[in-house]
């Protein structure tokens, strides 16, 4: 699912609501341009063609129109997070597999999303909205940790919380990694390379 799909057709006058995912897929837009420099609300008006005074007519500040960006991401993995586990019961590594795979794929269906994820985006932006993306990760490896707790407990390990989490640790630095490397790379490098080969080295 992207930002562009969520976005209704624009019409000379948009229903309540509608401007707002018009200025969202803007955004999103101008962050998957390579390069991409800080986006003012000035260069985001122009593209839109519309004053900066219609910005704030449906956001108090740039910083909320981030927020609107994040709680798209969040909303969209931890939805798919909820299924995956559903899906794959009591399979621990196969759970947190398939949870990383997704983040990936969802990045690189989303490039711009990505550049938020790692904080590239968010540099000069209010400190909120990278404590906010701080979360996001630790909700993750939260997850992943649950996840794989069980089968550490089936293997007999004799430390299964201490195994799980830094089994998710590190499955996250190494997510977080990939995002990185796909951003600064200019989209070139995908974060799904490899990744059956390097899941299977970690799980």
């Amino acid at each position: 699912m992207t930002v562009a799909e969520s976005a209704v057709t624009a019409r000379k006058r948009p229903k309540p609501g509608e401007r707002r995912v018009q200025i969202l897929q803007a955004l999103a837009s101008m962050l998957e341009q390579p390069g991409a420099e800080r986006i003012t609300t000035a260069s985001l008006a122009t593209r839109l063609d519309v004053s900066e005074a219609a910005l704030y007519r449906h956001f108090a500040s740039k910083a909320q129109m981030y927020e609107g960006l994040i709680e798209f991401i969040e909303q969209t993995v931890f939805s798919l997070v909820n299924q995956i586990i559903a899906q794959e019961g009591d399979s621990g590594p196969r759970q947190a597999g398939k949870v990383i795979a997704m983040v990936m794929q969802f990045a690189e269906k989303n490039p711009g999303m990505s550049r938020v994820m790692v904080g590239d985006a968010l540099v000069f932006e209010n400190e909120r909205l990278q404590q906010r993306m701080n979360q996001f990760f630790d909700k993750i490896e939260a997850t992943l940790k649950q996840s794989l707790r069980v089968a550490a407990d089936l293997s007999g390990s004799p430390t299964p919380s201490v195994d799980s989490q830094v089994q998710a640790s590190v499955l996250v630095a190494f997510l977080v990694g990939r995002l990185q490397r796909f951003a600064r790379s200019n989209f070139k490098r995908l974060p799904s390379e490899h990744l059956n080969a390097s899941l299977m080295l970690i799980l």
